[in-house]
């Protein structure tokens, strides 16, 4: 009698839908696993460790440090996005049959697929992956215009660029989306503007998480902080398809980093890195919190960061600022244990993350 009357508070309903979907995902991609992880070893899938920089430097660290990594299988970022495709089209399409054979509402109740909180993640989160697998596979058969191959980075960026334009046109045409809040200062109507503005986020998370993939479980454990952090912003915000889709990639993503921790055993390849932080970025827009997602990927402006300042002094003083870039390779250059630099790099993440949902939600302003 008290459980059915606890399942009737909708809040109590939305939670556990939030709950229920990311255990529901974390079981699906750690069954998932096995299948990927034999398929991408049977056909020798794995890395090809680089001996130039984006610039055509020799890289004198980086290299060196993870020549033991060559060959391992990549695109395991495959197992999050499929994952989270597959759960969430079956909590559209067959949850609600099987709700009504077992006369369990609650089932029925599972379904995040929605217009106006989900559809737009979705399509970034797939057409990027799609993207990055692309470049994947090129990387590993030598394909391409670039030394090594892949696609050439003006290409790759293109490709993003026109993925972020068409999400963007969603954003204002169809979801009427156009009011920026920033928190403890007000809404301000950018219209049109949302736009370029859009893409210019997506941008930004989409690189920068491409840049910090490069160590075993780093990119995985930020994300995962980053995606819990957003279900819980979603949840304040009542967008509970959208929490209970943030859910389903954080519970993917904790099952992926069971097997990419160190040592791992296989890595997220851009298929995993570059869809996530595009979806990480429409997420934040579509909860208007962009200025807390700053917080919450903290790391990615340092990543970020150490990049640029390392490209221009090279460029304008024909000198380093770091050992190795992005900085995480820095510090590993420095003699800091692979583990060391990712762990500290998760304690950060989750200290500002906590930061940033505070900042979003005390400042949380109405979704227009």
């Amino acid at each position: 009698m008290v459980i059915s009357q606890i399942q009737n508070i909708p809040a109590v309903v939305n939670i556990l839908k939030i709950l229920v979907t990311g255990v529901g995902a974390f079981i699906l991609a750690l069954l998932g696993a096995p299948v990927l992880t034999n398929f991408l070893y049977k056909k020798k899938i794995g890395i090809k460790i680089k001996n130039n920089s984006v610039d055509g430097d020799k890289l004198m660290y980086v290299n060196n440090l993870h020549r033991n990594k060559n060959g391992t299988p990549t695109m395991g970022g495959l197992l999050v996005w499929v994952t989270v495709l597959v759960l969430i089209l079956l909590s559209h399409y067959i949850f609600p049959d099987i709700a009504r054979l077992l006369y369990v509402n609650f089932i029925a109740r599972l379904d995040f697929f929605s217009r106006s909180q989900t559809w737009l993640p979705l399509f970034a989160l797939v057409s990027a992956g799609i993207l990055g697998l692309f470049d994947d596979w090129m990387s590993v058969r030598g394909i391409g215009s670039n030394k090594g191959g892949g696609m050439r980075f003006a290409m790759r960026f293109g490709w993003l660029i026109a993925i972020s334009i068409l999400g963007g046109w969603w954003f204002y045409f169809k979801l009427n989306r156009h009011i920026v809040h920033i928190p403890a200062v007000g809404n301000f109507d950018v219209g049109m503007w949302s736009i370029p503005l859009f893409v210019l986020v997506i941008l930004f998370t989409a690189v920068s998480s491409n840049e910090t993939d490069g160590l075993d479980g780093l990119n995985g454990g930020i994300l995962l902080i980053a995606f819990s952090s957003f279900a819980a912003i979603s949840f304040f915000h009542n967008m509970i398809d959208l929490a209970s889709f943030c859910a389903a990639i954080a519970g993917a993503l904790m099952a992926f980093l069971w097997f990419n921790i160190y040592p791992a055993r296989f890595f997220m390849g851009d298929t995993g890195a570059v869809a996530l932080g595009t979806t990480l970025g429409v997420v934040a827009l579509l909860t208007d919190s962009v200025l807390a997602m700053f917080f919450i990927v903290f790391i990615y402006l340092i990543e970020s960061g150490s990049v640029v300042i390392q490209l221009l002094s090279k460029k304008l003083f024909k000198r380093k600022v770091f050992l190795a870039a992005p900085i995480h390779h820095h510090f590993e250059a420095k003699g800091w244990p692979e583990t060391k630099v990712t762990m500290r790099a998760w304690i950060l993440s989750l200290a500002m993350a906590l930061v940033g949902v505070i900042v979003a939600i005390m400042g949380m302003g109405k979704i227009h």
